[in-house]
């Protein structure tokens, strides 16, 4: 079965703590069994994602963020088969804003989607670094 590393961006629709936790509670328990694992940067401006996981299961999520509703212009940045994953004990490591990622008008600006392959896996590498802010789940 091959694993792939696929990463996307979108703008949140209603960003609030209480939408927040109730994406990564459910993503959570839905990538446990599905085997994906990941992280999400999460900013009042962006949502910045990693999947990590059988290719099948990856698409799958991936499909179901670009059809649902708190998301907005969902854009797939990054796709490959990936030897080893970045976030192995994660479900989905929940990150708050990035103060070191790009500035607000930045992200307006398109930042994301013209960031290289190298500066979107550099983005999560430095993420998996850095201590948790709470424990993997």
């Amino acid at each position: 079965m091959k694993t792939i590393q696929l990463i996307y961006a979108s703008r949140p629709f209603g960003f609030e703590a209480a939408i927040l936790s109730n994406i990564m509670n459910k993503a959570r328990s839905r990538n446990a069994r599905e085997d994906i694992t990941g992280a999400l940067i999460c900013r009042r401006d962006l949502y910045l994602q990693l999947l990590e996981g059988p290719e099948e299961a990856v698409e799958a999520a991936y499909s179901r963020i670009e059809e649902d509703d708190r998301h907005v212009e969902v854009t797939r940045l990054l796709s490959r088969p990936a030897a080893e994953r970045l976030f192995p004990a994660w479900a989905m490591r929940d990150d708050p804003a990035r103060s070191w990622m790009w500035t607000p008008e930045q992200v307006e600006g398109g930042a994301a989607v013209a960031a290289s392959e190298a500066d979107l896996i550099g983005v999560f590498g430095r993420l998996a670094r850095e201590e948790p802010i709470e424990k993997a789940g």
